[in-house]
C-alpha cells in the first residue's frame, strides 16, 4: 500500500523513516523549501539505535503524485485546514486518513471533509527536529490505531503500518484512547505553562499538590464526557508529573517559551469549552488559558 505522510519533523520524519527501512512504499508530503533538502541531502534520523540517513521520495502541493492508499497527517493542529486541502489531489474514496494530532476537535475536521475514511491513531514519541535532522530523544516509540465507527480496520493497514523500530496496537476504543491522551496532555500543560518550569522545579517550591489538582482537572473533564481515564493511564500520569527532580516539561510550554506557533487553543482552549458545556470547573486550566492568552496578545 501506498503511504502518504504529511509532514516530516519530528513526529512524521520518524515514523515514516521506519515504515521506510522496512520497506514500505512511504512517500512525504512537505513545503518546497524541506523537499528542496530531502533530495539533495537525504533525510537524517538520528534514533538511540543510531543516526542513518535514506533516501526518500517527497511531494509538495500542487506536485502530480499519488493516489495514496494511506494519509497520515503528522502535522500540528493549527496546519490542519492546511493539510486536508493540501491532500486532495492525493485522496481517493478508498483512502483511510489517520490524523496523529492531540485533542478531538481534528476528528470532526477530517469526518467534514473526508467522511468515513479517518481512522483514529496515536503516536508516543519524544522527538524533534534539529536543523534538518530528525532526532528521536527517547527509546520511547508506539503507535496506536482505531476504528471511529463499528467496523474493523482493515489487515492490510496494520500490515502496511507495522515495522520494527515502534509497537503499533489496534485498539477497539479509539475515542477512548484519545481522551485519555488529551487528559493528560491537558494536565501537563497546565503544570508547566501555569507554573512556568518543569515538573521537579515545581514540586520543589511546593507545587505538588496543585499538580494532584491539574491531573484532576483534566480527568474530571474527560470523565463527564463519557470516557474516565483508565487506572493505567492515571498512574501514567502520576509518574511523569510527580516525579521529583524531573526535567519534564511539556511540548506546548516549551512552544509558548520560545515565543513559537502552539496548539494552547486546540489543546487546553477546546477543554475549557468541553468543560463548560458539561458544568465540569477546572479553575487552574482557565488561569493557564489566561496566562498563555495575555502573552499571545499583540499589547503584551
Amino acid at each position: 500500500m501506498r503511504i502518504l505522510i504529511v509532514g516530516a519533523g519530528g513526529v512524521g520524519g520518524a515514523y515514516g523513516t521506519l515504515l521506510h527501512e522496512a520497506g514500505h512504499d512511504v512517500t512525504f508530503l512537505v513545503r518546497p523549501h524541506r523537499a528542496e533538502k530531502i533530495r539533495q541531502n537525504g533525510l537524517t534520523f538520528v534514533s538511540p539505535e543510531g543516526r542513518r540517513t535514506n533516501e526518500v521520495s517527497c511531494l509538495c502541493a500542487g506536485e502530480e503524485g499519488g493516489p495514496f492508499d494511506i494519509v497520515i497527517l503528522a502535522t500540528k493542529a493549527y496546519g490542519l485546514d492546511g493539510a486536508l486541502q493540501d491532500i486532495r489531489p492525493f485522496v481517493t474514496e478508498q483512502t483511510r486518513i489517520i490524523p496523529i494530532l492531540n485533542g478531538m476537535a481534528h476528528i470532526d475536521r477530517v469526518n467534514e471533509m473526508y467522511p468515513g475514511q479517518a481512522l483514529g491513531g496515536i503516536v508516543k514519541i519524544v522527538a524533534t527536529l534539529d536543523g534538518d535532522t530528525v532526532v528521536q530523544m527517547t527509546p520511547l516509540i508506539t503507535m496506536t490505531i482505531g476504528a471511529l465507527d463499528e467496523n474493523a480496520v482493515p489487515p492490510e493497514i496494520v500490515n502496511a503500518l507495522t515495522a520494527p523500530g515502534f509497537t503499533l496496537t489496534v485498539s477497539n476504543d479509539i475515542r477512548a484512547a484519545l481522551w485519555e491522551k488529551w487528559a493528560f496532555i491537558a494536565s501537563a500543560g497546565i503544570v508547566t505553562c501555569l507554573f512556568r518550569g518543569p515538573v521537579g522545579a515545581i514540586i520543589e517550591v511546593g507545587g505538588l499538590g496543585a499538580i494532584y489538582s491539574a491531573i484532576a482537572e483534566g480527568e474530571a473533564v474527560a470523565a463527564a464526557a463519557g470516557y474516565p481515564v483508565s487506572q493505567a493511564g492515571h498512574q501514567g500520569s502520576l509518574n511523569l508529573l510527580t516525579e521529583e527532580g524531573s526535567a519534564f516539561t511539556s511540548s506546548l510550554y516549551r512552544d509558548v517559551a520560545a515565543g513559537h506557533a502552539h496548539e494552547g487553543e486546540h489543546i487546553l482552549g477546546e477543554l475549557a469549552e468541553q468543560a463548560r458545556n458539561i458544568g465540569v470547573s477546572t479553575p487552574l486550566l482557565d488561569l493557564t488559558l489566561i496566562q498563555i492568552r495575555t502573552g499571545d496578545s499583540p499589547i503584551s
